[in-house]
């Protein structure tokens, strides 16, 4: 190792030191979330596959100029970010100025060239920030009552006679099924996301298809939470409500929901690199 990238990866240790010093009750509010939420738990895993992202970057990094001083005027920012999060509670609020901080680490250490080599890890980060409760509780609430409709709509074409009232669905026998939060594909959205991203963005080299296999994240958590919900109305018309959603299989259903889907975005990748190939 020459003698610069050994100070600049003393310098990195070192602001990496401050960081966990300045934003520990930051990184604890955000612990809290990511193991009370459900679909908050992939956060655990943003910050080492950022890590892991940028390591791969790092012989590119090290050659850069250093020190750049305007990334004092970006802290200040910060600062103030920071300042307002703790001030007001905001979990969101307080991880964007973590992640804010360590992207003005990264421009101080290698300037706006350094930004952008390490572009992808940078807004990667932005993964493992929980989103405002008033943006996410009516995103909620819209997936439970589209799911509910569309599960009634379909189990109408097949001669079940189910109601809907909002997102209680029916049953004939009497019985109703209120589709929940966990079924309205929430946590399939939150949590796919990220893992289609890296997968289009170390798996496919062009932004078309690296777009397709984003956006196909909707539809496949959509559909899969879709089925989900009928194939539990079914349960309860055969065997009862209790019986149908009582059970582990009713309460493994959102992984198999999850694994399905990440198969499903894998298996899309694939499709097009067979059907469309990519010349080197």
């Amino acid at each position: 190792m020459s003698e610069r990238a050994r100070k600049i990866r003393i310098s990195e240790w070192l602001l990496a030191g401050a960081l966990l010093l300045a934003f520990l009750p930051a990184l604890i509010a955000l612990v809290g979330v990511w193991t009370s939420v459900d679909y908050y738990s992939h956060g655990f895993l943003v910050p080492l596959v950022a890590y892991w992202a940028a390591a791969r970057s790092r012989v590119r990094f090290a050659i850069l100029e250093n020190r750049d001083r305007r990334a004092v005027i970006a802290a200040i920012a910060v600062v103030l970010v920071y300042a307002m999060g703790l001030a007001s509670g905001s979990v969101s609020l307080q991880g964007l100025a973590l992640v804010a901080a360590v992207a003005s680490c990264a421009f101080y250490l290698g300037g706006s060239r350094g930004l952008r080599v390490l572009a992808f890890p940078l807004a990667f980060l932005v993964f493992m920030v929980p989103l405002p409760p008033s943006w996410l509780t009516p995103l909620i609430v819209k997936l439970q009552l589209m799911v509910s409709a569309a599960a009634v709509e379909l189990l109408g074409w097949f001669g079940s006679a189910v109601a809907r009232s909002g997102n209680v669905i029916q049953l004939p026998a009497g019985d109703t099924l209120f589709v929940a939060e966990a079924c309205s594909g929430i946590t399939s959205l939150v949590t796919l996301t990220p893992l289609a991203i890296v997968l289009a963005y170390f798996t496919e080299n062009t932004l078309a298809r690296r777009l397709t296999i984003v956006f196909a994240v909707v539809p496949a958590a959509m559909l899969g939470n879709l089925l989900r919900v009928i194939a539990t109305v079914l349960a309860a018309e055969r065997y009862g409500a209790e019986a149908a959603t009582g059970n582990w299989l009713h309460e493994s259903a959102g992984l198999f929901t999850f694994v399905l889907a990440c198969l499903a975005l894998i298996g899309i990748g694939a499709l097009m690199r067979r059907l469309a190939p990519v010349r080197a």
